[in-house]
């Protein structure tokens, strides 16, 4: 059964966060966790972004994805109006580090995002957002505004009994090397993204 394993107090560029680490054994290493920012109530309609690991953007602040830009923006915003970041580890669409690199590689050769985890006979997106609510009902929270444009996400709560309240945008503006891979998004994964 997941439960808060830990939690602890981050000081962070964008503020104060509490830190839980969610899991089903304190002995897993790469929990999920959850970022709550200081001025948040969860008995209110509370601020949500669902996020998922990214160590190429966050860490190395690859140019191929917005993601490390993403989680960056949704800190800020939850630190300046109170909110939760669940942070989720499904790197790669969850196919893993490993297999990300092997479809990045793909890509050198022409494929794009979708068509190399294909080719890898891996789903074009492996990620399950059912956990992220489970940790929601953990915390009790019962009504949100989900930041994002993942239309997946956004039918996980709906298919919850967690109330979306809003969605709220979180759109990044496109570089010369990841402008194909949000258009990939917004046409085959129907992602809303106006600014394409």
């Amino acid at each position: 059964m997941l439960k808060i394993q830990a939690r602890s107090k981050i000081p962070t560029d964008y503020g104060i966060f509490t830190v839980y680490a969610f899991s089903e054994s304190e002995e897993d290493w790469t929990p999920h966790l959850v970022l709550v920012a200081e001025n948040t109530d969860f008995s209110r309609t509370v601020n949500v972004r669902f996020h998922s690991e990214c160590i190429t953007g966050e860490v190395f602040h690859s140019k191929k994805c917005e993601c490390g830009q993403q989680l960056d923006v949704a800190m800020k915003y939850m630190s300046e109006n109170g909110g939760v970041i669940i942070y989720l580890r499904q790197e790669g669409r969850n196919i893993g580090i490993i297999n990300k690199l092997k479809a990045y590689a793909l890509q050198e050769k022409g494929l794009d995002t979708v068509e190399a985890n294909l080719k890898l006979g891996l789903p074009a997106d492996g990620r399950n957002f059912d956990i992220a609510v489970e940790m929601l009902n953990i915390l009790k929270i019962r009504e949100i505004n989900l930041l994002t444009n993942n239309p997946d996400k956004i039918k996980s709560i709906e298919n919850s009994e967690i109330i979306l309240n809003s969605r709220i945008p979180l759109e990044i503006a496109s570089n010369e090397v990841n402008e194909s891979y949000l258009i990939k998004k917004k046409d085959y994964f129907g992602h809303f993204l106006e600014k394409l």
